[in-house]
Parts: structure tokens; C-alpha cells; sequence
């Protein structure tokens, strides 16, 4: 790759050779840039991942959409202590201008896009509904070279009341399907698992 001393050692600014080295780290810088983008939001996802692997029910082999949708309200609150504290050290003091303001403002910024996308479109986690996706949560390291092995997925708050729904509605349909088999013949009792 060029370096800027080479550029430095061409005679005239305007000619071929100084184009092409100028074209040449032009490319190299916009590729940086790219690859920085990258790695930024692999990182963003990896904290994700790890918030909602660290604060997963160790025990349970899967995960209900009413779990589901308590750990991603616990997961909307998790910067609940840090806006208190600053709140806090805001009315101790008699200073009119903001201390911590560009924590606060992020925060805000951050609370209010998640809160949005939850509302709307969904937040992209890793499918907790699957059991094998699960396991592989609760066994992962932390290494984000392995985020590509996860099946992510978007959950709304109208998707999760959705499933809930369909899951109640199966229940009920067993339960009803188990008495009428209990009633229709007496002798034959039938214990169906969910």
C-alpha cells in the first residue's frame, strides 16, 4: 500500500502516479472505516448476547414468550441505577449546568430507539423460543467469533402477546380434548403432556 511519503516524493501533484496513490489510499481509508463500522456493532451485539445470557433462568430448558418478554422489559431497564445516580448528584448540587449530561443524553437516546423498535418492528436477540439456540446461549463464552452461530431473531411486544395467545389457546385445547375422552369413555384416561 502507498504510503504519504511516497506521495511527498512526486514532483508534480496533477500527474498519474499521484492520482493513483491518492486513489489508493482513499480506498484504504474507506475500507478502515468500514471495517471499524463492523466490528462496532459485533461488539454492540456481543454485549447484547451476554446481557441476555448472564441474566437467563440457569435451570430452564426453554423459554416461554412471557419470559421472554420479561427478560427483554428487565433488559429495557438495565440503565435504571445509572439515570438514578445522576438524578441524584443533579439535586445535591447548586450548579444550573449538567453534570454527566452526554451519559444521560446517550442513555435517553438509547432507551428511547429500543423502546421504540419493541413497540414496532422488534428488538433482534437470540431466538430464546428454541430450545437448541438456548443451550447454545447458556454454553457460549462470550467470543464474538462465534455470534454467527446464534439464529437471531426480532421480538415485538404484539408478537410475544401473539404467542402467548396461541400457547393458552393449545392448552385449553388439550384440557378439553383430555375431558372429552375422560367423559365420552370412562375407562379410558389419558395424561397428555404439554
Amino acid at each position: 500500500m502507498p504510503k504519504i511519503k511516497q506521495l511527498e516524493k512526486l514532483k508534480h501533484p496533477n500527474s498519474r502516479k499521484t492520482k493513483a496513490l491518492a486513489k489508493q489510499l482513499k480506498r484504504k481509508s474507506t475500507k478502515d472505516k468500514s471495517k471499524l463500522g463492523t466490528q462496532i456493532k459485533q461488539n454492540l451485539l456481543g454485549e447484547k448476547c451476554i446481557w441476555f445470557r448472564d441474566n437467563l433462568n440457569s435451570d430452564a430448558k426453554t423459554c416461554s414468550p412471557s419470559e421472554v418478554k420479561t427478560l427483554i422489559l428487565k433488559y429495557l431497564g438495565r440503565f435504571d441505577e445509572e439515570l438514578e445516580q445522576i438524578k441524584l448528584k443533579h439535586s445535591i448540587g447548586q450548579r444550573k449546568n449538567r453534570q454527566h449530561a452526554s451519559r444521560e443524553d446517550i442513555i435517553n437516546m438509547t432507551l428511547k430507539r429500543e423502546k421504540e423498535e419493541f413497540k414496532t418492528c422488534g428488538i433482534e436477540i437470540p431466538d430464546l423460543l428454541n430450545a437448541s439456540q438456548l443451550n447454545m446461549l447458556k454454553t457460549w463464552n462470550g467470543e464474538l467469533r462465534f455470534l454467527q452461530n446464534f439464529k437471531l431473531r426480532r421480538f415485538s411486544l404484539q408478537h410475544l402477546k401473539e404467542e402467548n395467545e396461541k400457547i393458552g389457546n393449545n392448552v385449553e385445547k388439550v384440557k378439553q380434548e383430555k375431558q372429552e375422552i375422560s367423559i365420552g369413555d370412562k375407562s379410558v384416561t389419558m395424561d397428555i403432556d404439554s
